[in-house]
């Protein structure tokens, strides 16, 4: 049977083989600072065997771990010389949550348990101070009580408000009698309101909270939390149990944080602060004295309760386990020095970068080390405008965090006037019940995007990413009045026109204007990079259509565009009419003259692409979308339509109607167009190939297009559309006497293209896997609907991770891997990359560098993060290869 208890104090501490998974943080760490011969409170950790054998908290407490906490508590006295509900000289004990990430929702700590009406007067007579047994006694009562008996924490403010009121005292009691009325009167409330007692036996009170903390794992925030960060929900929580540290007592005594060196400079250097346990009678943390442990350092201890030189000392023998800066958390309970917990420093993504580079520069660490040393994700914090938080604002709302960044404007809720405002130099932001392909352009010249519905992989989420704008979705608790031009945040009314802040970051919608921060991308960011490209195989290319997103890609060290969606080129102005028009069209004739509009716009767009990546790879893909979402859909959108093409609206809606798909995700799109319309592949070839040549004369330097045939399933297929693409080709080179260099591959995104990569090679001078579609056509889950489901597949540990924001490795990612070795087989040289939205996901590119990918495209401002998630995987698969591994 696993061991449900582990143990420890100074100098020893049973510790199991995975101690973060069995005892969670807190709990692992403590045990670890026993092992290390530091100073710590003893105690045990319940581990999270136990929380599943209590199935979470949804059962009793089993008669197995009463019997193990009997035993501990028993060891635990014989330790502290002091006794559970002794006679004298009580023991108290401190229980804490601790789960294996830190996570909102989960139970606050329970402190002083052991303490009753009989034990409270005998620690009041062994304390000099009597009033401090008492207040811990109170803070047992209410603290046990908002936990076990869900009790509101206003109702004890209250009701130490009129007791002071009908007493005469101010702040907190003034004589131990007034503390017993107190106590008396917070214990009549919970009797006479709740109908619940605190118990007096000190073990059922442990027995009692220690369930608690474990049903606290499935609290609404505790479950939200693990939806979105991908947190199993069968990880569990474990509780951690020691004796307590009087760290409020006397002069003597107080907590602290001290950090191992100087976060400015990166110097050892003990730094931190101390906040001495006496002054604040009431409580208050302003009221108490604050040491700066530098100072008091260079001053010989002066004013620090304890020994100085020690704490030093042991901060050290922690930073030199970790290899890292060490940040310890310590209390000092008159005069004796205890560590509570120690960890890998915390520190802003700016902050890591910095201290990784400056260990470098002083010989401490490797490159490659400093680069384990970043968490890939953080980077979006340095690519982004960020909220100053030193701030006050007003939080009105929340959704799902889907494009990084904050952003300021005022309320619109239509493209058309996202973009009029933009031409009158006002920032908007643009807020809908969700996105469309249409609304494109009000995305691109809005400051950020706020839907109501949709989640991380909406069309909104996807489009915000890829254009770098800030971007919150499923802000369900926000109301939409389209016809009244309101936004209802509960009892805040919003109109067009009001200033809003998004925070693409926390999801957080915000009342009215705030201080952004602008990012900075020189210096130690630059340098951290540089070691990033030393150390990656992968090349890290960019999702991009627009010249302002190539630039931005570049700026951030994209080495090519791995994804042109040509779709989103025709949404705006005269293209969308062309596009239209050619829909609309009843023939073939009249289908190729609205192409030959379309025709110089794309070659214009396709020019600018290759000059801006002089030379690098450019991947255009033929277009994807069903016919159907370029057409107009509101009724003055039909009769502008029909108005410009000279034709009556009836037959604009007649169109419309016929080219509606049940399920268009699996309908008439991809090379399916190309085939039933062989014109529009043909002209966006000849667009690609002009551009080519007139690029490759501008620049100087050559041009090598790479056009991709969206959804082939059939070898056939990509024939049919390559042979369109191949006479293009041959006719542009004639008429224009230069030789191109061209490739023609497809996206692999159905699964039978995967089985069947070995023939589809045969034709194909490269695979892209197109991982969006691959995910949806594998799981038989529509992107964008999964979002009302797929949070309650998370929060009941059905799936871990939400399959479209990072690759479904078991299946998705076995599907990957038979297609690249299908493809290797037949051509060992094939190019092989992805351009789907895990193409920007850590976890995800460590698994596409193992699968053997050449390449992963992203969007613009993910590419410094893909460029240290490939290095990440590279050093790590270097390490594994040689049998070593790093120390996180």
């Amino acid at each position: 049977m696993p061991q449900r208890i582990f143990p420890f104090q100074k100098g020893h501490a049973e510790r199991p083989a995975d101690p973060v998974e069995s005892l969670g943080l807190k709990g692992a760490d403590l045990s670890l600072l026993a092992s290390l011969n530091l100073p710590v409170p003893p105690g045990f950790t319940i581990s999270t065997y136990a929380w599943r054998e209590a199935k979470g908290g949804r059962e009793d407490m089993p008669v197995g771990l009463r019997s193990d906490l009997r035993d501990q508590i028993a060891a635990l006295e014989t330790v502290t010389g002091r006794r559970f509900d002794g006679d004298r000289r009580p023991l108290l004990l401190a229980v804490r949550a601790s789960a294996k990430t830190a996570m909102p929702g989960l139970a606050e700590s329970v402190l002083d348990i052991g303490l009753n009406g009989r034990t409270v007067e005998i620690l009041a007579g062994e304390l000099d101070d009597a009033t401090f047994a008492f207040r811990s006694y109170r803070r047992l009562i209410e603290s046990y009580a908002q936990l076990v008996f869900d009790a509101d924490p206003t109702d004890f403010e209250e009701i130490a408000d009129e007791e002071a009121e009908e007493k005469g005292w101010s702040g907190e009691p003034a004589t131990i009698d007034d503390w017993r009325a107190l106590v008396a009167r917070v214990n009549a409330y919970l009797a006479d309101e709740l109908g619940a007692v605190v118990p007096q036996t000190p073990f059922e009170q442990l027995v009692e909270v220690v369930g608690a903390m474990f049903k606290s794992w499935r609290s609404a925030p505790a479950q939200a939390h693990r939806a979105l960060h991908g947190i199993p929900e069968n990880t569990g929580l474990a509780v951690m149990v020691h004796s307590m540290i009087f760290n409020e007592r006397n002069a003597q005594s107080g907590r602290g944080r001290a950090v191992s060196r100087d976060m400015k400079t990166g110097r050892p250097l003990l730094s931190g602060e101390f906040l001495l346990g006496s002054g604040g009678r009431d409580g208050r943390e302003d009221a108490r004295e604050k040491i700066d442990l530098t100072v008091a350092l260079k001053n010989g201890g002066e004013g620090f309760p304890a020994d100085i030189e020690q704490l030093d000392d042991h901060v050290r023998a922690v930073e030199s386990y970790l290899g890292d800066l060490a940040e310890v958390e310590f209390m000092v309970g008159d005069g004796q020095l205890f560590l509570l917990q120690s960890r890998v420093g915390r520190r802003s993504a700016g902050e890591a970068v910095r201290l990784a580079v400056e260990f470098v520069r002083d010989g401490l660490i490797d490159e490659a080390e400093a680069l384990l040393r970043i968490d890939a994700t953080s980077l979006d914090q340095l690519l982004h405008p960020s909220i100053r938080r030193d701030e006050h604002f007003t939080v009105i709302a929340k959704g799902m965090p889907a494009s990084p960044g904050a952003a300021t404007g005022e309320i619109v809720f239509t493209s058309d006037r996202a973009q009029a405002a933009a031409s009158e130099g006002r920032k908007v932001i643009l807020v809908r019940h969700e996105t469309y392909p249409e609304d494109i352009h009000g995305m691109h010249v809005c400051e950020g995007v706020l839907t109501i519905r949709g989640g991380t992989t909406s069309h909104a989420a996807v489009v915000a990413r890829g254009i770098g704008k800030p971007c919150v979705t499923g802000a369900g608790m926000l109301r939409l009045n389209a016809q009244t031009g309101e936004l209802h945040a509960g009892r805040t009314v919003l109109k067009e026109g009001d200033a809003i802040t998004i925070d693409g970051a926390s999801g957080e919608v915000i009342d009215g204007p705030v201080t952004l921060v602008r990012p900075l991308l020189d210096g130690d960011f630059a340098t951290l990079m540089e070691f990033a490209d030393r150390a990656r195989r992968m090349k890290v290319r960019t999702n991009a259509e627009t010249p302002a997103e190539a630039r931005a890609a570049r700026d951030f060290g994209a080495e090519g565009i791995g994804l042109t969606r040509t779709e989103h080129m025709f949404f705006e102005g005269d293209r969308v009419r062309a596009m239209r028009e050619m829909i609309l069209a009843s023939d073939e004739k009249g289908r190729r003259a609205a192409l030959e509009k379309l025709l110089p716009m794309q070659r214009a767009d396709f020019v600018e692409l290759f000059e801006i990546m002089a030379g690098l790879p450019v991947t255009i893909r033929l277009l994807d979308p069903p016919l159907h979402e370029f057409l107009p859909q509101a009724d003055h959108d039909i009769e502008e339509t029909a108005q410009f093409l000279g034709i009556d609206a009836a037959s604009v809606r007649q169109r419309v109607e016929a080219l509606e798909e049940f399920n268009p995700m699996l309908g008439h799109r991809g090379c399916r167009l190309a085939i039933s319309y062989p014109e529009i592949a043909e002209v966006q070839s000849r667009a690609i190939f002009e551009a080519a040549v007139e690029a490759g004369r501008k620049t100087g330097a050559a041009v090598t297009p790479e056009i991709m045939v969206p959804l082939v399933s059939l070898r056939r297929e990509l024939d049919f559309v390559k042979a369109r693409i191949d006479a293009v080709a041959t006719e542009v080179m004639k008429e224009t006497g230069t030789k191109i260099d061209y490739r023609v591959g497809t996206m692999i995104e159905l699964p039978r293209a995967a089985v069947r990569a070995d023939t589809i090679a045969e034709v194909a001078d490269f695979f892209s896997f197109g991982t969006n579609d691959l995910t949806q056509t594998v799981f038989g889950i529509s992107r964008d609907d999964a979002g009302t489901f797929l949070s309650t597949y998370v929060r009941e540990g059905i799936i871990e991770r939400d399959p479209f924001q990072s690759v479904d490795v078991e299946g998705v990612g076995e599907l990957i891997q038979i297609a690249v070795e299908k493809a290797r087989r037949t051509k060992p040289h094939i190019e092989l990359g992805v351009c789907g939205e895990q193409g920007g996901d850590p976890a995800s590119i460590a698994f596409f560098a193992e699968a053997g990918l050449d390449y992963v495209s992203c969007s613009p401002f993910r590419v410094p993060i893909a460029r240290l998630a490939a290095a990440q995987a590279a050093i790590r698969e270097d390490r594994m290869s040689r049998g070593g591994r790093s120390w996180r």
